[in-house]
């Protein structure tokens, strides 16, 4: 018998799939995606709207074969797209090899982490995307299509929403290993961001702000990982900042057991031990939770933060945790950086009502600033749609390439709709 078709990661969604099929080759995937009317390819299920959903057949990768192999002469990891990022990091780090980025769980599948815009943190940090040199597609009338670097249409490739087939393999970006120190702060104020946004995302390679806006005052918590090689940060920042270390681990969302976390304490280790914000081996984040987020220029981050603080009392109230990063440009057509950002991220109680109450209401006041969001996650997606032409100039260009794949419209699915797609 099948298996169902079951629910998202968080629980707060099920499929409307009829069906879930798990292909063990690419023949048999093949022969999946050219017969079923509608279709759809599932990653780690770590959406939090209907992303991926269908009405007909969703596809799991997680019984393909999943090899994996370093090219030292290009400097890329051929990977299985159903590989996680976690997977792929032990496996080339055990060869000396590293990715640039990576984002704050290491339990997402690598297919879909780029396909909806994912990112790490940091200046100079483009998405996981901008990572990508080539990507392996099986398209809906069964064929295999390979688009790379260079290619007039990979600019739609890799954050393609699942619109142009199921990706079986991504050619990754690596470089040679190196080491990661992690240390927390304690008693940075928003005023301080506002002043010198420059000054505190330069404290080190990959720099988070985490608050739950108790306080609109203050953050929580400065989660500074920094290359041990090409170090960023120093003492001297830190203290004009009137920041200090936190006197021991510490998780971002109260009462969070910080042994879940990565290594903190600025001892140096292994880049994809410090680089995600949880180890592998344990359940990221809440679990039980949602998740929203909005990516906005660089430039936006004082009337952005004006904005959310003074919803603090009603962010307060349903935010386990809120995240500020940085993301620089990227070039696919659809992601969110179209430009240097920064990105607010919330994980969010999973009262999944008050939350989209409340999402309108946020958006009002950054969609001005030119927000846009994170495509895996909650947001109001009918007011996406009325921007999508303004916030994505190539969009134009991604329909036609996805028309030219999947010319009988089976990967189309409601959401692709509601968002303008």
């Amino acid at each position: 018998m099948a298996p169902a078709p079951g629910r998202t990661w968080a629980g707060n969604l099920a499929y409307s799939a009829g069906e879930l099929v798990e292909p063990t080759s690419i023949d048999e995937l093949a022969e999946v995606m050219g017969g079923a009317a509608r279709v759809r390819v599932l990653g780690s299920r770590h959406s939090f709207n209907r992303v991926a959903d269908t009405t007909g057949t969703l596809v799991g990768l997680r019984r393909l074969p999943t090899g994996l192999e370093v090219d030292r002469e290009r400097g890329v990891v051929r990977a299985g797209a159903g590989l996680t990022y976690g997977e792929v990091g032990v496996r080339i780090q055990e060869e000396g090899w590293a990715l640039h980025a990576m984002a704050s769980l290491p339990h997402i599948t690598v297919g879909g982490a780029v396909a909806t815009g994912s990112h790490g943190s940091g200046d100079g940090a483009a998405s996981l995307a901008e990572g990508v040199a080539a990507v392996e597609i099986v398209t809906t009338g069964g064929e295999q299509v390979r688009l790379e670097r260079g290619d007039p249409d990979f600019g739609g490739a890799v954050v393609s929403l699942g619109m142009l087939g199921a990706v079986t393999v991504v050619e990754l970006d690596v470089e040679p290993t190196y080491d990661v120190a992690q240390t927390v702060y304690e008693g940075l104020t928003w005023d301080r961001v506002v002043e010198d946004l420059d000054a505190v995302t330069g404290l080190g390679t990959s720099v988070s702000v985490f608050t739950d806006w108790r306080d609109p005052d203050r953050a929580t918590q400065v989660w500074v990982k920094d290359r041990v090689d090409r170090p960023r940060g120093g003492d001297g920042a830190v203290g004009a900042l009137g920041l200090r270390p936190a006197d021991g681990p510490r998780h971002m969302i109260r009462g969070g057991r910080p042994e879940h976390c990565t290594p903190q304490g600025g001892v140096p280790g292994p880049w994809l031990d410090r680089l995600p914000h949880f180890r592998m081996g344990f359940t990221p984040s809440a679990g039980e939770e949602l998740q929203s987020e909005w990516l906005l220029p660089r430039r936006a981050v004082g009337p952005a933060l004006e904005q959310l603080r003074g919803m603090a009392d009603e962010l307060a109230g349903l935010a386990l945790s809120a995240e500020m990063r940085t993301v620089s440009r990227g070039r696919q057509w659809l992601d969110p950086a179209q430009e240097d950002s920064v990105a607010f991220h919330v994980t969010w109680r999973r009262e999944q009502p008050a939350v989209e109450a409340l999402l309108p209401r946020i958006e009002e006041g950054l969609e001005p600033l030119g927000a846009r969001p994170h495509w895996g996650k909650l947001f109001d997606e009918r007011a996406l749609a009325r921007r999508i032409e303004e916030l994505y100039p190539q969009r134009g260009r991604m329909l036609e390439l996805a028309a030219r794949l999947d010319p009988r419209g089976a990967l189309r699915n409601d959401y692709l709709e509601r968002v303008g797609l």
